[in-house]
């Protein structure tokens, strides 16, 4: 496991980004306890598939489209749009124009520190 808690300053430039699954990949940024960003690129046609987590998530459309679909509601997002999921709420997303997610969680996401 990473470090409980980011550097205070992190660099786009160094931090690594992983390859999550086709299409998709993930830098973390700043962390602690409470809290975690983490930006996501989306390969056009890459999908997040349906999931759910006990984590409280917000999600900034930094660029691109997304069909986002959350608790069975599906919407088109673009570039300044947002969306809130709840803890364990079902949702997942299409990315329909190439394009970056900012994704904020609430408490950090353990499981991304362990890869």
């Amino acid at each position: 496991m990473k470090n409980d808690q980011s550097p205070t300053y992190v660099f786009g430039e160094t931090e690594p980004v992983v390859q999550v699954q086709e299409g998709i990949k993930r830098q973390l940024l700043g962390y602690g306890a409470g809290l975690m960003t983490v930006k996501v690129w989306f390969d056009e046609g890459a999908e997040g598939y349906q999931h759910h987590h006990p984590h409280t998530q917000a999600s900034y459309v930094e660029s691109g489209e997304f069909e986002a679909t959350i608790d069975g509601k599906t919407q088109l997002l673009k570039a300044g749009d947002s969306f809130y999921v709840a803890p364990n709420q079902s949702h997942g997303a299409v990315c329909k124009k190439a394009g970056v997610l900012i994704d904020i969680f609430s408490p950090v996401r353990e499981d991304f520190l362990e890869e």
